[in-house]
C-alpha cells in the first residue's frame, strides 16, 4: 500500500506535464499580422493595443506577429497570415514590393484587413505622394484637417446588423479623439457602419465635415475589410464597447 501511495504524486506530475504539453501544442485557429509604427504620437495607443491583443490571442487561440516597418513584406510573407491589422500605420513610405503585395492580398481576398486611425492619413506627407490605390480603398478620401486639441463625442451605429456590431449599443461615447476631416465623405463608395455626431463634440469645434463616417467597409474588395477611425489614445481600451468592436472585427475579418 505504501508503494501505491508513493506512486500517486508521480502519476499526477506526469499527467500534468502531458496536459501542459498538449495545451502548448494547440494549433492556432488563424494567424494575424499587426503593423504598428515604432514611435510618434500614437505609440501609447499601439502599446496598449499590443497588451490587449496578446491577451485576446491567448484567449481566442490565434497567433499574432508584429512589425514596425514594411521591409519584410512581400507575397510569400503575407501568405502566412489570415488577417492584417493596420494599427496606426500610415499609408505611405511603404517599400514598393510591400505595397504591391498588400494590394494583391486585398484585391484577391487572400485574407482580411482591419485598419485604424492613421490608415486614412492620405495626401502628401513627409515628401511622399498619395497612394492612389489606398485612397480608393478608403473610399476616395483625402485627409484635410483634424481636431488637434481633441474632443469627446458620440458615435452612432448605422448598421447594427454588421457582425462587428454584435453586442454594441445604438450609440456610444468616445472619451478622447483627434477627429479627422476629409475632403469629402467616403459614403458614396463604402458601406458605412457608424458615424460620429459632430453636434456632440465636447468641447465644441469649428472643424467639422457634416456627414462624418468613422467606421466603414469597402464592398468592392474581395478581402473582408473594415476601417475604424478611433485609434489615437490608449484610453480607448478602457471602453468595453471599443474592445467589443475590435474583438468582433478580428473574429469576423479573419474568417473567409
Amino acid at each position: 500500500m505504501k508503494n501505491i501511495f508513493r506512486k500517486i504524486p508521480v502519476c499526477c506530475v506526469v499527467l500534468w506535464l502531458v496536459a501542459g504539453t498538449a495545451w502548448a501544442q494547440v494549433k492556432p485557429k488563424f494567424h494575424v499580422l499587426a503593423m504598428a509604427e515604432p514611435g510618434g504620437h500614437h505609440i501609447a495607443y499601439s502599446k496598449a493595443a499590443r497588451l490587449w491583443l496578446d491577451s485576446l490571442a491567448a484567449e481566442a487561440h490565434f497567433s499574432i506577429d508584429y512589425i514596425d516597418k514594411t521591409d519584410p513584406v512581400n507575397e510569400a510573407f503575407l501568405s502566412k497570415y489570415q488577417l492584417i491589422i493596420q494599427l496606426d500605420y500610415v499609408p505611405y513610405a511603404w517599400k514598393p514590393e510591400a505595397a504591391a503585395a498588400f494590394e494583391k492580398y486585398i484585391d484577391e481576398g487572400k485574407g482580411g484587413w482591419i485598419g485604424f486611425h492613421h490608415a486614412t492619413l492620405l495626401g502628401e506627407f513627409d515628401g511622399y505622394k498619395i497612394w492612389p490605390w489606398f485612397a480608393e480603398f478608403m473610399g476616395g478620401v483625402r485627409y484635410k484637417n483634424y481636431i488637434s486639441d481633441f474632443a469627446a463625442a458620440t458615435v452612432k451605429v448605422e448598421n447594427g446588423k454588421h457582425p462587428i456590431m454584435k453586442g454594441v449599443p445604438a450609440s456610444f461615447p468616445v472619451q478622447k479623439e483627434e477627429w479627422y476631416i476629409y475632403d469629402k465623405s467616403p459614403r458614396p463608395n463604402v458601406d458605412v457602419i457608424a458615424s460620429v455626431d459632430e453636434s456632440t463634440y465636447t468641447p465644441d469645434s469649428k472643424i467639422k465635415m457634416g456627414d462624418h463616417p468613422v467606421i466603414w467597409s469597402n464592398p468592392e474588395k474581395k478581402a473582408k475589410n473594415v476601417y475604424i477611425f478611433m485609434g489615437h489614445s490608449p484610453v480607448l481600451f478602457e471602453s468595453d464597447v471599443y474592445k467589443t468592436i475590435f474583438k468582433n472585427a478580428i473574429l469576423w475579418a479573419a474568417q473567409k
